[in-house]
């Protein structure tokens, strides 16, 4: 004779819902964390020529490479090592920098973190900090891991990312596209998403509203 618990059919036992409930919502996570990783960032209005105000150093006999980051982005970490693998293949026919947006009113210190250290640790790259995050607004950069690349001539030659997904490494078109553009000069300017943490907590205000002068009443 049954005992009465196999009597009950599967689906009104207690435990099944249960269990149905927890993979229902695994699911529904894995699905929501793929969407994020592959969901493109933010991205300004791109200056076709280097800004004249800009403070960053342009070489001008090279492409100059430029990745915008944000200290505490851990999407970024991907990114950085994207761009040793390009200079490790390019170091010479090119300039790089990374560029570290600082906030307004961040305690000394706020963007010396692992990521900070893993940029200085990569050959022939210089690290530049960015208070108030002047520089990501002037070159239209609100995603981190944004990179652009100017040629000898401080034409735009690329723009956007170098992974293929939040904090995901390999092959991708943004690595390639910069490669490209080192390789072949006359290719034309490349324009890829972008994908990482958002720069700044709140919608910037363009590089010209920035750099205006405070209104007094």
């Amino acid at each position: 004779m049954q005992s009465p618990a196999a009597q009950v059919p599967l689906m009104r036992r207690p435990h099944a819902w249960v269990l149905l409930g927890w993979a229902a919502l695994l699911l529904v996570g894995l699905a929501a964390m793929a969407v994020r990783e592959h969901q493109p960032g933010a991205r300004g209005v791109v200056p076709a020529a280097w800004p004249v105000e800009s403070r960053l150093v342009r070489d001008r006999d090279r492409p100059s490479l430029i990745l915008f980051a944000h200290p505490h982005c851990p999407c970024t970490v991907a990114s950085l090592r994207e761009l040793e693998r390009i200079l490790a293949r390019s170091s010479d026919r090119l300039r790089a920098q990374v560029v570290f947006c600082v906030p307004d009113g961040a305690p000394a210190g706020w963007e010396r973190t692992e990521l900070w250290q893993q940029a200085c640790s990569v050959p022939g790259l210089s690290v530049v900090a960015d208070p108030g995050g002047f520089e990501a607004r002037l070159f239209g950069a609100r995603t981190s891991g944004t990179t652009l690349v100017y040629d000898a001539q401080s034409e735009l030659r690329f723009q956007g990312g170098i992974t293929g997904a939040r904090g995901h490494e390999g092959d991708n078109a943004g690595k390639s596209a910069v490669l490209a553009c080192l390789e072949t000069p006359q290719a034309r300017a490349f324009t890829v998403p972008v994908f990482g943490c958002p720069l700044f907590d709140s919608e910037p205000p363009t590089a010209q509203q920035a750099m205006q002068p405070e209104q007094k009443p």
